[in-house]
């Protein structure tokens, strides 16, 4: 679990987060959305310890970040995994090699050990005869799926995706969103996901906090959030003609269609 109280953010003049608060819980898929300029990538990296808040607090299982020692951070920063949002592999080195690298530079395992440990998320993902091949030779699903397992090699306890879904088709997008999510599950994970995809937020969202202008302007879940009242939410659900089509008003008028004729029949 991560937990977030009040922090702020600012650069110069600039106050990006504005006493921010939030919890993540443990074997969810945690979903941080809103608009451009809202502020959800600086509360990503300051979530990975990439940027210090002036002010509050961020604990990861009750460990406040700013109060452990820097041998305590380092070891905490190997127990966080991250997606990053083109994938950011080494185009120089096979899949194979991207993904054992981590457990290269932090581990002392023996070549055999770190060759099991990548087998095995190879496997997990599903990317079995896919070893030796480069990123120019697999397809974006592919890369993503080899970034998801590099992300997971050390078996992370927190795991951070950066728009995981940017350039995807949409069936390739909800395959690598049920893959997040039954890695998150299985292995118990508090993964926190950086998201404007909303059919993420319709497949994964078990907790949603969505942020306008530096603020936490709601929180909840991906079945409340087609029912909330609040309008700057529901401007931001439904700013496509999509998913205005299956707006709440439009739902209602289905609902009181369908009353009409079952009264009709029934009379």
């Amino acid at each position: 679990m991560i937990e977030v109280k009040d922090i702020y953010k600012s650069f110069g003049d600039a106050h990006v987060l504005k006493g921010v608060s939030a919890t993540f819980e443990k074997g969810k898929t945690n979903l941080i959305i809103g608009q451009s300029g809202s502020g959800k990538t600086v509360f990503l990296k300051c979530l990975l310890g990439l940027f210090t808040p002036e002010e509050g607090t961020i604990a990861y299982d009750g460990k406040i970040y700013d109060e452990l020692s820097g041998d305590e951070k380092r070891n905490l920063r190997q127990e966080m995994g991250m997606v990053f949002q083109g994938s950011a592999l080494f185009d120089s080195m096979t899949v194979e090699g991207n993904v054992m690298f981590p457990m290269e530079m932090f581990t002392k395992q023996s070549r055999p050990e770190m060759q099991d440990r990548v087998d095995f998320v190879l496997r997990r993902v599903n990317l079995v005869d896919a070893h030796h091949k480069f990123p120019s030779e697999i397809s974006g699903g592919m890369q993503k799926r080899v970034a998801i397992a590099r992300a997971i090699v050390m078996n992370p306890k927190y795991l951070f995706c950066d728009e995981p879904n940017s350039g995807l088709d949409p069936k390739t997008a909800i395959l690598i969103d049920n893959l997040i999510q039954e890695i998150t599950e299985e292995y118990d994970i508090t993964t926190v996901i950086n998201t404007h995809d909303m059919n993420s937020v319709m497949e994964i969202g078990k907790k949603i906090v969505f942020l306008k202008n530096g603020l936490k302007e709601w929180e909840g879940t991906n079945k409340e959030i087609f029912k909330t009242d609040n309008k700057a939410v529901t401007d931001f659900v439904y700013s496509s003609e999509l998913f205005k089509k299956g707006s709440p008003d439009v739902y209602r008028g289905k609902e009181l269609e369908a009353r009409s004729l079952k009264n009709e029949k029934s009379s």
